[in-house]
């Protein structure tokens, strides 16, 4: 993947790839782009990242480029890094040249060569014509190239979504034959590829097919779950929770937010556990604190890092908050637009009423208010501190959240303006917690 440069740009440049080809064929090397840039360049698109196979070994490699990092060392694949961004540099597969090396590749989109000298596209497994047939197929049988790498099946899926392609029927097949087996992937090669899955495009359609293969299941059992849990008709008239979340990846802009899509994704799969009925009708108490729960084990399960973890976490705690948000006080109401994650909330919210009953009032509600109130809410920074209220005599423990809340409640609606007003209000409310006297 490519690397920020100074600038902040996240392209990589086809010039510096074949910069790095022709030092290679200088040393006396072949070397070929490969893959996903070859195909992005037949289907007019610019590639998000440029990909190398040589002869060469890595020794060489590593000798003919002052700045690398081994990847896959032992598969013969480093990052070349030149001007900010990755290439990365694949020695042949196997000792017989271009042509052996092409027969081990996953899929034959991704199995096509250009020789940067003249332009020319070497393609020996019909990749063109899959490119042009939309089809994603594998390179030679589908069991071979599976047990070569089982997340391949995993991909197989990922690309068909991305790029809007149907999946050969053969290789279908292999993929739910074999779906068990893709637990023997690690937890954050499967992470990846979900995440490029669900914010790359066709995250809805990615679903369906996760699901039809059987690899759901065996991925994400708790979102399997949600197949066949009715909802109530009035709410939710397109059908189950599973239906309504994929119509809302359906509707998901791209390319998303990771942590946006996997809010989406999680953001009802507490329903399972907590649905009830009477004769009112269908309901799900407390389905967003059993969300929470799940959604951090799956979450935790895939090595998610903690800052990703907890703002995902947030969209499915705060998901159902919107229900109420035009009777909230504007204290509240502020409170909760200020918070980082509101607007990430926000988008999740669209996209729930969008993919249900399909009312959009509420949205517009607080969209008009962020409108209203962007100035004041951003001349606001707090008056006090945690460690004001130390140097006041209070002991650290819950109460201080206790307090900074009520501060910023009375600064939100206007009441209080400086330091000195919020200690006085302070002290009015909770002066008998003093440690000393101050």
């Amino acid at each position: 993947m490519p690397i920020a440069d100074e600038s902040g740009t996240h392209a990589p440049s086809r010039d510096v790839a074949v910069g790095i080809i022709r030092r290679l064929k200088e040393a006396g090397h072949e070397a070929w782009l490969v893959g996903g840039c070859v195909r992005d360049f037949l289907r007019g698109v610019e590639a998000v990242d440029y990909d190398i196979v040589t002869s060469a070994s890595p020794d060489v490699v590593q000798g003919l480029f002052p700045h690398t990092a081994a990847v896959g060392i032992r598969f013969g694949i480093l990052l070349v890094l030149e001007q900010g961004h990755a290439y990365q540099v694949a020695t042949y597969r196997c000792p017989g040249g271009y042509r052996q090396d092409i027969g081990m590749r996953d899929f034959t989109i991704n199995a096509m060569l250009t020789d940067t000298d003249t332009g020319r596209i070497i393609d020996e497994v019909g990749g063109r014509a899959d490119l042009e047939g939309r089809l994603i197929r594998t390179v030679g049988r589908p069991e071979d190239r599976f047990a070569e790498d089982r997340l391949r099946m995993l991909r197989a899926i990922r690309f068909a979504a991305n790029l809007g392609f149907n999946i050969d029927q053969e290789t279908f097949a292999a993929i739910s034959a074999h779906a068990p087996e893709i637990r023997t992937v690690s937890v954050e090669r499967i992470a990846d590829e979900m995440t490029r899955m669900l914010t790359l495009g066709g995250a809805g359609q990615g679903m369906r097919l996760l699901a039809q293969s059987g690899l759901l299941k065996e991925i994400l059992p708790e979102v399997a779950a949600l197949r066949g849990v009715k909802q109530p008709p009035r709410f939710h008239p397109e059908g189950d929770v599973w239906t309504h979340t994929v119509k809302m990846l359906d509707l998901i802009s791209f390319p998303a937010d990771s942590r946006l899509a996997w809010g989406v994704l999680l953001h009802d799969v507490g329903k399972t556990d907590t649905k009830s009925e009477d004769e009112r009708g269908i309901h799900f108490y407390g389905h967003a604190k059993q969300g929470m729960i799940l959604g951090e084990a799956i979450l935790r399960r895939l090595r998610f890092s903690r800052l990703n973890r907890e703002t995902i976490l947030n969209l499915i705690r705060f998901h159902m908050n919107f229900i109420g948000v035009r009777d909230m006080r504007p204290s509240r109401l502020k409170r909760l637009i200020r918070t980082k994650d509101f607007d990430l909330a926000l988008e999740l919210h669209r996209l729930d009423c969008l993919a249900s009953h399909g009312q959009l009032a509420t949205y517009e509600f607080c969209r008009n208010k962020q409108e209203e109130w962007a100035n004041e809410l951003q001349k606001l920074p707090p008056l006090l501190n945690g460690r004001d209220l130390l140097a006041m005599g209070f002991q650290q423990g819950p109460l201080f959240g206790e307090i900074l809340t009520a501060v910023e409640e009375a600064q939100l609606n206007g009441f209080i303006h400086t330091p000195e007003e919020a200690r006085r209000l302070i002290l009015r409310r909770w002066s008998s917690f003093l440690t000393k006297k101050g």
